[in-house]
């Protein structure tokens, strides 16, 4: 992979945030899940969808932190519009696990 400068990666912009709600997503060609999350008073409330049904039910996403990039543009996913970049990395099986700080901080914290 080549090498990027620091002024690069201050681009992206990854910031925490608390998932408000989370839905199940019949309509996405592979099974996902639609989420709600609060990225704190800055950015505000942001929606994306992910495949993160091999480790996750919408039940056990409300309420938990997350890592999100949250400056890329809009991308229409079937008949919903993501807003943000939900980050995760894969299991052995290539099931989703999501990141997330490991102690509590402020939503819309940005990742340094």
């Amino acid at each position: 992979m080549a090498e990027i400068m620091f002024d690069d990666f201050l681009k992206v912009d990854i910031r925490a945030g608390r998932v408000l709600r989370a839905e199940p997503f019949p309509e996405a060609r592979k099974p996902a899940i639609k989420l709600w999350v609060d990225f704190g008073p800055e950015i505000g409330e942001k929606k994306t969808s992910a495949q993160l049904t091999a480790h996750y039910t919408p039940d056990s996403l409300a309420g938990r932190m997350v890592m999100g990039v949250v400056n890329f543009p809009p991308r229409q996913i079937g008949p919903f519009m993501s807003e943000f970049l939900v980050l995760g990395v894969a299991d052995p099986d290539g099931g989703i696990v999501l990141l997330a700080p490991d102690q509590e901080v402020q939503p819309g914290e940005r990742m340094q």
